[in-house]
């Protein structure tokens, strides 16, 4: 009966979000503009250019090839793969700008999954909860040099039709983009006190007498945690007021990781993946779970350490395993 209730609180919680939010990804700007949700969504976006300053309409200068904007739909999904958000970017159609007029250095890091797999158990190991935030349009805080856009579509002035846009901060599809949103957020980590990583730049680590903080830098997902919950707090605070932030809280989904904290350890896990690929194949409700078909006399190999390979996935990582595999990853250095 509790298992049936559940169940039934569980529907009418996702029915009751489902109001709030499209099911389906428009078309095209036509499809969306015929929908509410996705009329302000895109609003939203707009919205957020005007608190971040992006842009101003001006008069199009002498010469000037403004580059054109386009809309993209998405909806982010939970872990549970229902619709929590419909999200409608406006890009840039970065395919128009040309090397030395519009931009450019163009490359930005981004965290490699190995360096957030060791994180993973570095947390583990040293028994503290790891975090992680989202910047709402980070690249809306990005500084650029002066570039010009066509106005959205579907948004055009009426009183300025021919006006273009003139960006003081970087748009999403512009090649320079991402380079801006990371300088800016690492001269922001660096000004706070916060070291980078010798090898991996997307590594940022805050020491505090004997205390220290570390944080994992992924375009505009970061993964934090440390021993004091004193620092978590403050970083915590001082990204908010310097970035709008969003998805805020325990560390749970990740790069398609979901990831579950506990006192015994950290456990990763792809089932969202896993039904996500059922469903796109159309195996969704007809599949049975069946045992690995591997034999269970065959035995396993030594390593060259003289380990057995089924010990080297089922037991915990010694102290100087753990330094080896850190230091083959180039991250020895922050710790």
């Amino acid at each position: 009966m509790s298992r049936s209730l559940r169940s039934r609180t569980g529907s009418l919680a996702i029915i009751a979000h489902s109001a709030f939010v499209a099911s389906f990804e428009p078309r095209d700007v036509g499809h969306a503009l015929s929908n509410d949700h996705w009329v302000n969504a895109m609003h939203e976006e707009l919205e957020n250019f005007d608190r971040n300053r992006v842009w101003t309409l001006v008069k199009p200068p002498p010469g000037c090839n403004p580059i054109g904007t386009k809309w993209v739909f998405k909806n982010k999904q939970g872990e549970d793969g229902v619709v929590v958000r419909n999200k409608a970017r406006l890009v840039a159609q970065g395919f128009c700008q040309k090397e030395g007029i519009d931009f450019e250095e163009t490359f930005a890091p981004v965290a490699r999954l190995e360096s957030i797999r060791i994180l993973l158990a570095f947390a583990a190991s040293k028994g503290f909860k790891l975090f992680q935030m989202d910047v709402k349009s980070a690249f809306l805080n990005g500084f650029i040099e002066e570039v010009y856009v066509k106005q959205p579509p579907g948004f055009e002035n009426p009183k300025f039709p021919t006006h273009v846009f003139k960006l003081q901060k970087a748009l999403y599809g512009l090649k320079q983009a991402p380079r801006a949103w990371y300088d800016r957020l690492k001269q922001f980590l660096l000004g706070k006190g916060f070291e980078m990583g010798s090898v991996d730049k997307t590594l940022f680590l805050l020491r505090h007498g004997t205390d220290f903080l570390i944080s994992q830098i992924y375009v505009d997902d970061i993964i934090f945690g440390g021993s004091s919950n004193a620092l978590v707090s403050r970083f915590s605070e001082q990204m908010s007021s310097e970035f709008e932030m969003s998805l805020m809280g325990e560390l749970k989904y990740f790069l398609g990781l979901q990831i579950k904290q506990t006192t015994e350890g950290i456990f990763i896990y792809q089932s969202k993946y896993t039904r996500d690929m059922l469903k796109k194949f159309n195996f969704g409700g007809e599949l049975k779970p069946q045992m690995t078909p591997m034999g269970t006399s065959g035995g396993l190999d030594k390593d060259e350490t003289g380990d057995k390979l089924a010990d080297i996935f089922t037991k915990p990582l010694d102290q100087s395993s753990f330094e080896r595999l850190r230091g083959d990853l180039g991250v020895i250095g922050l710790f």
